[in-house]
């Protein structure tokens, strides 16, 4: 057999004999939820990151509409060419006003954009220090890129702190970069310590905020400004709060404009639709305006905290993502299912997504829930927990 047949035949059964393997569920949108293709039950989504239920706002659909009609299909082309259109500098100008910056710059995704920066800012003399649960395509940039990359334990300040001292060569750059919410666990980032950390080492900071901005801080300005912060680099992502796709970095004049002359990912790629970033102007709009949604998710937090078993294991959090940790990955994909054949689609979050032996259940909360939703998600993950322990017992003692 060649070679690539071989490995690629071995790494399959290896995921699958490790119970990891992923597979893709094509499913049709309904008005409560998700409706899988092939399947005839409707479920309630708790896994969607469409926070502020963004996604089905009939605002933001004729916005997109309008954009086609104005603007046509696509950009035809990269930034540099024909791509960047007025729709594309309109946005970039509201983004850098209402969180504070002096340039937005356009990508097409969150993990590009990520990429983009790293692989253009750092050289290899500089050093790069990231959190341990930063996202896949920040600890890949890293491991890519020219610099020194370092890993500090989660949200560990003294572990922080203790390798922005080592730094020895004042010839070298330092870049510290964290997530403001952490996706997979809900949590945050002690922006405000780590900020004046870097600030007293001549440290830059990064934050990617997908899963902060438009959620949480003032008219959901994000994780820095509640933090009272301003990083160096912030990028925002569309694909949660906003209801759509593609991504920013918030930046100054000078990192901007060395981003467009350096950056592979943003020369070399096609520019975001320009319908898209009209309707993204809308989008903005509708965040900043949207109190009343977030509003709506703290109380849908407590409602869901409250109604719980203690036993469940429900970790709390101040953002919209709840895990549920179970450790497990069969504990995870056995709950997980238990719930689907109650309509609740809640999925399990398993390794390598997470680290070994941390596998978990990932509810996120929608403004586009209700009060009803959220009591039944609660009743039912109750339920499901209880009957899956018993079905555990039931094997361990023989039965």
């Amino acid at each position: 057999m060649p070679h690539f047949n071989s490995r690629i035949a071995q790494s399959l059964s290896q995921r699958q004999a490790q119970g990891l393997y992923r597979q893709r569920q094509p499913l049709n949108r309904q008005p409560s939820g998700v409706q899988f293709a092939g399947k005839p039950q409707a479920h309630i989504n708790f896994s969607s990151n469409d926070y502020l239920g963004l996604a089905q706002c009939p605002e933001l659909i004729a916005a997109w509409q309008q954009g086609l009609s104005l603007y046509g299909a696509g950009s035809g082309g990269s930034p540099l060419v024909t791509g960047h259109h007025t729709p594309h500098m309109e946005l970039e100008h509201r983004l850098a006003d209402w969180i504070g910056y002096d340039r937005a710059l356009l990508f097409s995704t969150g993990f590009s954009a990520n990429q983009a920066v790293l692989f253009a800012l750092l050289g290899k003399s500089d050093r790069l220090i990231q959190d341990k649960l930063n996202h896949a395509s920040l600890m890949e940039a890293g491991l890519l890129s020219p610099a020194t990359m370092r890993r500090f334990a989660h949200n560990d300040l003294n572990a922080l702190q203790v390798l922005l001292s080592a730094g020895t060569d004042k010839e070298a750059a330092t870049l510290v970069v964290t997530e403001g919410v952490f996706s997979m666990d809900g949590d945050q980032a002690p922006l405000a310590a780590i900020s004046a950390l870097c600030r007293a080492t001549d440290s830059w900071l990064m934050v990617d905020d997908a899963h902060g901005c438009g959620v949480l801080g003032d008219g959901g300005r994000g994780s820095a400004a509640l933090a009272g912060i301003k990083p160096e680099i912030s990028i925002v992502t569309f694909g949660k709060a906003f209801g759509m796709q593609g991504a920013a970095v918030l930046c100054s004049d000078d990192v901007a404009e060395y981003l467009i002359q350096f950056a592979r990912h943003y020369i070399y790629s096609t520019a975001m639709p320009p319908a898209q970033a009209h309707a993204l102007c809308t989008a903005c709009d509708l965040v900043q305006s949207g109190d009343w949604r977030r509003e709506k998710l703290a109380a849908f937090g407590h409602i869901l905290a409250d109604a719980l078993l203690p036993e469940v294991g429900l970790v709390a959090t101040e953002t919209p993502i709840k895990p549920v940790l179970l450790g497990s990955s069969e504990l995870a994909i056995k709950l997980s299912a238990a719930l689907a054949e109650k309509g609740i689609w809640v999925s399990a979050i398993r390794p390598p997504t997470v680290p070994v032996n941390q596998a978990r259940l990932r509810i996120t909360l929608s403004a586009s829930h209700t009060e009803a939703q959220v009591r039944q998600l609660a009743t039912s993950l109750n339920a499901s927990f209880e009957e899956v322990q018993d079905a555990g017992n039931q094997s361990d003692s023989g039965c």
